[in-house]
């Protein structure tokens, strides 16, 4: 291979013509330039002694000064040569090993003659993850060398290998960039399970975080006046005064004033007369002759009780500061302590507030398992359940009953689903959930075999 000394032999001649040219320039720079002359005046004048001392002088500045010059262009060149003659001399280069060993990232190359050098840098990923990536960059050779004799750290290999090869190419362009390969695609998060409230249900409820309306509109509720009769004539005639309102509900007279004077005090005394005071469903049945109607005045008289008389002439929500000291004083509500807290501050509706005192005025003895607290937040993805709202409660025993392993047919889950189905309109839940289907808006689930879903 010819030795590259065109660099150097260029800046010497350089050198040379400038300081020739300088040398000239000062030898004949103490005459006048050519736009000095005077072509009026021809004359010859004398000319002035030359002083040798001087010129001797200068000649002897611009030499050394040339000297200076050429040394330090001298040992520039040297410099480069060697920087570009160095790999050219060796007979390969050979790269940095990898952590991946003798058969991993590893770079070898031969010898090519070239005017500028590439480094590629090779990163080898540790085994867990995805295979190694070529990333290409375009360096001096200045920076090339410093990369090459850089020894690499000993704490690099536990992680990251850099492999670098210094290869020369005869044409100054960058090579060609690897395609980083796609990562596998991940797969998409599983949905949390749904609610057991709402799992394999077609039909099931969209809960909304919005203010009920009373369950006692307006309309249905009763007049002062007919209030006070209905207790005055009840009590001359030794009768519930619920049963005799749940007759008149029963039997379709829903305005603010079921029945007039002269009827109430009739119905009354018929109902007494028919052992009303002993036994409800049997005077019932004896008045109507129908044992659904008698079951409906039955569960009509249960509620009646259990929410109040001023319940039904003001309204529910009026009452629900006395509804819920008479849940936590209640000895036949057992209630757990997180249910009892959510109670005592306010977060039950009104609503699973009488559903409670209503259970507890027909089975004597409930157990509640589950209203606020201890429940999950969501129903499904993204609705949340009617727990968290206060809209619903979990019965786990009836008149000390569990409801594990009691909801045959006939049981007391049967029992108590039917009575809950026949609350009025305003009181009906949007959701009866056992291991028992009876139509509306009870259904079977399979996880609910320890207790009966209320919700609204």
């Amino acid at each position: 291979m010819p030795r590259r000394k065109s660099l150097t032999r260029r800046l010497i001649q350089h050198l040379l013509l400038i300081s020739l040219a300088r040398t000239i320039l000062t030898a004949i720079g103490r005459g006048r330039a050519w736009d000095d002359w005077d072509e009026r005046k021809l004359q010859t004048e004398p000319a002035e002694p030359r002083k040798h001392t001087r010129r001797f002088v200068q000649t002897l500045s611009f030499c050394a000064i040339f000297c200076a010059g050429l040394a330090l262009s001298a040992g520039a060149g040297n410099g480069v040569y060697s920087l570009l003659g160095e790999d050219a001399a060796s007979p390969a280069a050979t790269g940095a090993t990898g952590a991946s060993g003798a058969s991993g990232a590893t770079g070898v190359a031969g010898k090519t003659p070239a005017a500028q050098s590439v480094v590629h840098v090779v990163q080898a990923e540790p085994p867990a993850a995805a295979r190694p990536t070529v990333v290409p960059a375009r360096v001096t050779a200045k920076a090339a060398a410093t990369a090459v004799s850089r020894p690499l750290a000993s704490s690099t290999a536990s992680a990251k290998s850099v492999a670098v090869t210094k290869t020369h190419v005869a044409r100054p362009a960058l090579a060609k960039q690897t395609k980083p390969r796609s990562k596998p695609k991940q797969s998409a998060p599983k949905a949390p399970a749904l609610d057991p409230e709402v799992a394999a249900f077609p039909s099931a409820t969209v809960w909304l975080n919005r203010a009920a309306p009373d369950p006692t509109p307006p309309a249905a509720r009763l007049k002062v006046s007919f209030a006070r009769q209905l207790v005055a004539f009840s009590r001359t005639a030794h009768v519930d005064w619920a049963l005799v309102l749940a007759t008149l509900r029963a039997e379709g007279h829903n305005g603010r004033v079921p029945a007039g004077s002269s009827g109430l005090r009739a119905l009354a005394l018929k109902l007494a007369g028919f052992g009303g005071r002993a036994n409800p469903w049997a005077a019932t049945l004896a008045y109507s002759g129908d044992t659904s109607l008698a079951d409906r005045v039955v569960a009509l008289r249960h509620y009646y009780r259990a929410v109040g008389l001023a319940s039904l002439v003001n309204g529910l929500l009026s009452q629900k500061a006395d509804l819920q000291d008479r849940v936590l004083h209640d000895q036949r509500l057992q209630i757990y302590p997180g249910g009892r807290q959510d109670v005592a501050k306010g977060h039950v509706d009104v609503r699973v507030l009488a559903v409670m005192l209503y259970l507890a005025e027909e089975y004597h003895q409930v157990t509640v398992s589950c209203l606020i607290s201890g429940h999950h937040l969501y129903a499904r993805p993204g609705v949340v359940s009617a727990h968290i709202y206060g809209r619903a409660v979990d019965v786990a025993a009836l008149n000390g009953v569990s409801i594990y392993g009691h909801q045959a047919p006939g049981g007391i889950t049967e029992q108590a689903v039917r009575s809950i189905l026949m609350l009025p309109g305003g009181m009906l839940p949007a959701q009866v959930i056992s291991l028992l289907g009876m139509g509306g808006p009870s259904f079977a689930l399979a996880n609910h075999a320890d207790h009966i879903h209320v919700g609204f």
